[in-house]
């Protein structure tokens, strides 16, 4: 039996949308999921029993490229892999450092073989072929570990985009013969830039590969969100319905949404996090830049509709305090809220799913969260 399959529990009779469940070594994800990443085999700032018990977290991310430079993925097979690595029993997903090469190196060279590039640490040059990646994900051990793919710039000329796209495709293939562990799941990952033949070509290839789950790569890159949304909503019907899809790189509420209307079932993104480092929340009510003036005497929690230990405990007065003195419980205890945030978004996600309603809530919550 494959190590990670697919359940599908209910299509949403207005929009298409999915709810399901992937099977996991580790356990079991209820979808759609947004999903927290934890670059450094840490979620910034938050400890496992936070994302267990406060986040409610089902699954969470970590780095390859990352994790390869520091602290090596030999240290993180020696102390068990990453579950025991980091105190973390629940379902792991790595990427395959495709994207970190893409956009953190400044010097890289692409051939068949793979990826030359320096490090963003020292300089020093590296390579990534899908060999490599995959030798470097086996020993991390994550639950879910991605097939090494390169990632277009925005915009791409076509030519460029289809060659990259072949070569994807070619790597995955070659990800897939590199593979040996039986208790992982190994996606392919849907490449094609914002060329529709292209995407379409992409998937059809990949599917014959046979892989347990497939991603939507390559978009949420900087384009115009109509780019995007055209993209995702023609991309994601060409995915197989009895496995899993992923859309890489998508974490805010509206996304998140019209993701699980084109009938995504995964997604992740450091957005909740990096947005809380820089004074700002989530809520219901729309983006809430709390190191502003207007908040120094502001006694009400973050979003009186959140469950949250922050919102449970802390007023935004005090929250505005410990960001202006760059304390950092207040970059924690907003993490916390904003990664719950989403969390929370995404059950009701599931449950308007279940009561063919998610249209209805879209219309709702962009008319609360103030857009348009």
């Amino acid at each position: 039996m494959p190590a990670i399959t697919y359940e599908l529990l209910h299509i949403d009779k207005n929009s298409g949308a999915r709810r399901g469940v992937v099977h996991t070594p580790h356990g079991d994800i209820q979808t759609p999921i947004f999903m927290p990443v934890g670059t450094l085999a840490t979620v910034k700032s938050m400890s496992p029993e936070e994302l267990k018990n406060d986040v409610k977290a089902q699954i969470i991310l970590s780095n390859t490229y990352h994790l390869y430079l520091r602290p090596g993925h030999d240290i993180v097979k020696e102390a068990g892999g990453l579950h025991k690595f980091m105190n973390w029993d629940k379902p792991i997903l790595t990427d395959c450092g495709g994207f970190q090469v893409f956009s953190l190196s400044k010097l890289r060279k692409i051939t068949e073989d793979g990826v030359l590039f320096n490090s963003h640490l020292d300089g020093s040059k590296h390579m990534f072929t899908p060999e490599k990646v995959i030798e470097i994900e086996e020993a991390l051990g994550a639950d879910i570990i991605m097939s090494f793919d390169e990632c277009c710039e925005f915009p791409s000329t076509y030519e460029y985009t289809k060659q990259s796209m072949e070569r994807t495709t070619r790597w995955a293939k070659r990800c897939k013969d590199a593979h040996t562990r039986k208790d992982q799941g190994l996606f392919g990952i849907i490449q094609g830039g914002f060329y529709k033949d292209l995407r379409e070509k992409s998937a059809k290839d990949l599917i014959d590969l046979d892989f347990p789950g497939y991603a939507i790569g390559g978009i949420s890159v900087g384009e115009p969100k109509e780019e995007f949304l055209d993209i995702l909503r023609y991309t994601a019907p060409l995915m197989p319905e009895n496995k899993p899809r992923y859309l890489m790189g998508v974490g805010s509420p509206d996304y998140l949404i019209e993701a699980s209307l084109a009938g995504i079932d995964m997604c992740d993104c450091v957005l909740p996090t990096r947005l809380a480092r820089h004074g700002t929340a989530l809520t219901s009510k729309g983006k809430l830049v709390i190191r502003n003036n207007e908040y120094a005497r502001d006694w009400k929690c973050l979003d009186d509709e959140c469950d949250c230990y922050t919102c449970k405990n802390y007023t935004r007065g005090y929250l505005r305090h410990l960001i202006k003195t760059n304390e950092i419980l207040g970059m924690r205890l907003i993490s916390l809220h904003n990664l719950r945030f989403l969390t929370r978004l995404m059950e009701q996600v599931r449950t308007e799913i279940e009561n063919d309603n998610l249209l209805h809530f879209r219309d709702k919550f962009y008319k609360e969260y103030g857009i348009n």
